[in-house]
């Protein structure tokens, strides 16, 4: 499917758009660049990418407003990069949503192994589990990644969905705290594993009836219903 994917890029260095569109269109991928979030959000009314690359200094509205709109409606994965490498911006993009942060400057290779990582984890994951799954109420649709109850939407970050789906592929079995990181967010991360921890404690809350186990000295697991 990696010829398919469809990727918006807004980013308002013109030459590094450049730079990077022409990198990333090498892998097969759909990149279109825009320069402004208002643009990229009305072309996204009819034509919805599967990856957004997100500067966070932007004319007129910033990264943490375009991805705000962007969650508001769906769950398509986000990238930012930016100039600004504090901590600060990286722990605002994630509770925002974002599924990574870049700091310039980069290699452009380095983004294209981290869009790469993250379609296949975020698409192709998907693609390994039962089409719609039914566990204790909740009915989860890996490829659109939507979870709903009773009716109800319930609305989860990637990450969120990203560790429930990891462990629901892995049911029945502990996972690690380090498995979970590497698997999620990837080999190159190299924050604190209680990251992981606050995940899972934010699924907890956003889905009290799954039975998501706290195994001490060996991480967590589901347990199938």
């Amino acid at each position: 499917m990696s010829n398919e994917y469809s990727i918006y890029l807004v980013e308002d260095e013109q030459d590094l758009a450049q730079v990077l569109k022409a990198y990333m269109e090498k892998e097969g991928w759909d990149v279109s660049v825009f320069h402004n979030g208002e643009d990229a959000l009305k072309s996204a009314e009819e034509n919805k990418p599967h990856l957004w690359i997100l500067d966070i200094m932007l004319p007129g509205m910033d990264g943490y407003e375009i991805i705000k709109e962007i969650k508001k409606n769906s769950d398509i994965p986000v990238i930012f990069v930016s100039a600004r490498d504090q901590d600060l911006d990286r722990i605002v993009g994630l509770e925002l949503g974002s599924d990574d942060y870049l700091a310039k400057p980069f290699m452009p290779r380095e983004l294209v192994i981290r869009v790469r990582k993250l379609l296949t984890r975020i698409y192709e994951t998907g693609n390994r589990l039962p089409q719609i799954i039914e566990i204790t109420g909740y009915t989860i649709d890996p490829i659109s990644r939507k979870i709903t109850r009773d009716g109800e939407m319930i609305n989860l970050t990637g990450k969120e969905i990203d560790v429930l789906l990891y462990l629901i592929e892995n049911k029945g079995k502990s996972r690690k705290r380090e498995e979970i990181l590497e698997y999620v967010w990837g080999d190159d991360y190299f924050g604190s594993e209680r990251a992981v921890d606050d995940v899972i404690r934010r699924v907890r809350k956003k889905m009290p009836r799954l039975n998501l186990e706290t195994v001490y000295g060996a991480g967590y697991r589901i347990i199938p219903s």
